[in-house]
């Protein structure tokens, strides 16, 4: 005998008062980091900021790399603002962080190496909490 039970909804998608201000919180917080990736992080970048060029000609990777990091994070930057694209906006930008935190330990001492593991908290959650529009993107995917 099988049993069915209505999906409990997460808490930013629930229609309570406390889903709401989760929400409200939830998608400020991918403001402030589209934000923080687009002008903070991957503007330097695309601009090739001296301080920029400096960090990727001593890691070796030259204008190329520069340019192709600051591409991905605008990129994340603005899929987090997309509503089918910010569950697979926050994992993706996670996975560029710990790439990030790799290179801050392996080429520059670990300086500065927290920032890139502080970031992928808020990412994460981003990612679980957005997850129920992955079903979404996949049908559009697959319509494609």
């Amino acid at each position: 005998m099988s049993e069915t039970t209505a999906p409990v909804p997460v808490i930013a998608e629930s229609a309570t008062a406390r889903g709401r201000r989760a929400r409200i919180a939830l998608r400020g917080l991918q403001i402030l980091l589209a934000l923080f990736f687009a002008f903070a992080s991957a503007l330097p970048k695309l601009i090739a900021h001296s301080t920029a060029v400096e960090t990727f000609d001593e890691l070796g990777w030259g204008s190329a790399g520069m340019y192709t990091i600051g591409a991905l994070e605008l990129a994340g930057a603005i899929a987090l603002l997309i509503p089918v694209l910010q569950s697979v906006a926050g994992i993706a930008l996670s996975a560029l962080m710990v790439g990030a935190f790799v290179v801050t330990l392996t080429a520059f001492d670990g300086e500065n190496a927290a920032t890139p593991l502080i970031l992928i908290i808020p990412l994460a959650l981003i990612a679980w909490a957005r997850r129920g529009h992955n079903a979404e993107l996949l049908r559009l995917v697959r319509r494609a």
